[in-house]
């Protein structure tokens, strides 16, 4: 997994000009503590190191993507529900955190991401 702590905040800007996205979302959890925030990023089936992750001080940006087995020549989907390809999840937070320390955890398909309140 790749991550880049950034020191300013993140700023989404949409424009009736931008183009439709065409990357799915990953389901997530964001909580608060009295002295952090906790994000868990839903990522079954995709390999650590095809993640990347940057953090800002008021946001967290995760982006990959899922490739599935390719089926057998002159097969047919009867359902096709698990979202393949590229994906981009950007979280807003309810507060702002610090640089450091910053804590990641890769396991059975979920990012878990605890980050410290900035002060102030």
């Amino acid at each position: 997994m790749r991550y880049q702590r950034l020191s300013y905040a993140y700023a989404l800007v949409l424009t009736p000009a931008t183009p439709a996205q065409t990357a799915w979302r990953p389901l997530a959890d964001v909580y608060e503590t009295p002295n952090g925030i906790s994000v868990t990023v839903e990522l079954a089936g995709i390999e650590a190191e095809e993640v990347d992750v940057l953090f800002f001080e008021n946001a967290v940006v995760v982006e990959g993507g899922r490739q599935l087995p390719v089926v057998e020549p002159g097969a047919i989907y009867h359902t096709a529900e698990i979202r393949r390809g590229p994906f981009r999840l950007e979280i807003a937070l309810p507060a702002r955190v610090s640089a450091e320390p910053l804590e990641l955890d890769y396991q059975r398909g979920l990012l878990t991401m605890r980050l410290v309140k900035a002060k102030g």
